[in-house]
């Protein structure tokens, strides 16, 4: 396949991955809202989230292997087709079906799925980088990484308005007509393969043996549930019944905040870059841990202006801000620092594992979300998230002070973002 084939295929494959973004956030938004507007507890509502997050870990843990021996193709189908699945499920489902265990099932199928599409889209950036341009690869998946994020927050305020104009079931089944059309666009249009199947490929190769790639994870579950500690069900619900907004208004304040933090995200290696050639350092070890003490700063602060009353829209609002930028650049030496620890002949599993964790720690956040704003409210989350933060800057000690400057293959700065 030519260069022009393989970018002809690279649009199509990242088309599909933002369709299927934007149909996951909306479907977030829509699970949350309905079962709770049905009465629902908080921690109940977390629980329809469970196999969505533990089924994201093991699709993260296998997907590299499944792209390496079956083709980034064979994911991207499955990812979008299983996507299609779990959202007629609740679409055509009868009313009586609409209970916790069949929710969760449907969550399940839409953890792998997206888990799928978005390990293929971002595995196809190699194919239309010039090998060795390391530079233009890691600009790329970090302007795909930071426009994921935007459209799920897009996706945020589609399901809060969906379900406000349409419905739930009807919300559904709009969305998984959507998500099969681009499946059979992308089917008709994209020629050749994308990507050669490896059939010596082995799965035991997913674990990490590389101590930094191993701490880096540990850090990463950490950082990514003291986000969904409090982002995923308690600020949601905390925003609908103390403050009072509306599902719209709330799915629009999370898209914004979401898009926002998708924006930071992908400024942030050009802003490494800056320092760089202006004789900074790239990050290393200790960039990532001063990042995580100042981040634990805004939970701990936003909990304890709302414990003394002060005005709790402005204190919401001004400090999920914060707490997004800093996070979003956070998050952003992380993906860097993969890409730097990273082995060179085990560079796909190396990332796979890293996300692996990444969705451990999400599934840990989700959880906590919902029981601890069922104890003791939002106050309760944002301590949660603090302790969390605090503990990834312990874990960040443990990073090579000095990032390595391997020649790194085209599979470590594909797979990461």
């Amino acid at each position: 396949m030519n260069r022009e084939g393989d970018m002809r295929n690279y649009v199509l494959v990242t088309g599909a991955y933002w369709v299927e973004t934007l149909a996951d956030g909306a479907t977030r938004m829509l699970v949350l809202f309905y079962f709770y507007e049905l009465g629902y507890s908080p921690f109940t509502i977390a629980s329809l989230f469970i196999f969505y997050e533990i089924f994201g870990i093991v699709t993260n843990l296998v997907g590299g292997w499944l792209a390496a021996r079956f083709g980034l193709r064979t994911t991207l189908f499955m990812g979008l087709g299983t996507q299609v699945l779990a959202l007629a499920m609740l679409g055509f489902a009868p009313q009586a079906w609409l209970v916790v265990p069949y929710v969760m099932a449907s969550q399940a199928i839409s953890g792998i799925a997206k888990d799928l599409t978005k390990m293929s889209s971002k595995s196809a950036v190699k194919l239309v980088v010039p090998a060795g341009d390391q530079s233009s690869l890691y600009r790329w998946v970090a302007i795909l990484t930071g426009s994921k994020n935007a459209l799920k927050g897009v996706g945020f305020f589609l399901g809060g308005l969906m379900l406000t104009l349409a419905g739930f079931q009807t919300s559904m089944l709009i969305l998984a007509g959507v998500v099969l059309t681009a499946l059979l666009v992308v089917s008709r249009l994209m020629h050749g393969h994308l990507g050669r199947p490896d059939t010596k490929a082995r799965f035991k190769h997913m674990f990490s043996n590389n101590r930094a790639v191993n701490v880096l994870a540990a850090a990463r579950i950490f950082l990514f549930a003291s986000r969904d500690v409090w982002f995923v069900v308690g600020l949601p619900v905390y925003l609908e019944t103390v403050l009072g907004w509306s599902f719209w208004q709330t799915g629009g304040f999370l898209a914004i905040w979401v898009i926002g933090y998708g924006i930071v995200q992908a400024a942030a290696p050009g802003f490494v870059r800056r320092r760089d050639a202006e004789g900074g350092a790239e990050p290393d070890g200790r960039t990532a841990t001063w990042l995580a003490f100042v981040l634990a700063a805004f939970p701990a602060a936003i909990a304890v202006s709302l414990t003394v009353h002060l005005d709790p829209t402005a204190v919401i609002v001004v400090g999920l801000i914060a707490f997004g930028v800093v996070f979003a650049m956070n998050s952003a030496v992380h993906s860097y620092l993969i890409l730097a620890y990273a082995d060179n002949d085990r560079a796909a599993m190396n990332v796979g594992f890293y996300y692996m964790a990444n969705a451990g720690g999400r599934l840990a956040g989700t959880v906590l979300s919902g029981l601890l704003y069922q104890w003791d409210g939002l106050v309760a989350c944002l301590w949660a998230s603090a302790i969390c933060v605090l503990a990834a800057a312990a874990l960040s000690l443990l990073l090579p002070s000095k990032t390595p400057r391997p020649t790194r293959t085209d599979d470590e700065l594909a797979l990461a973002g």
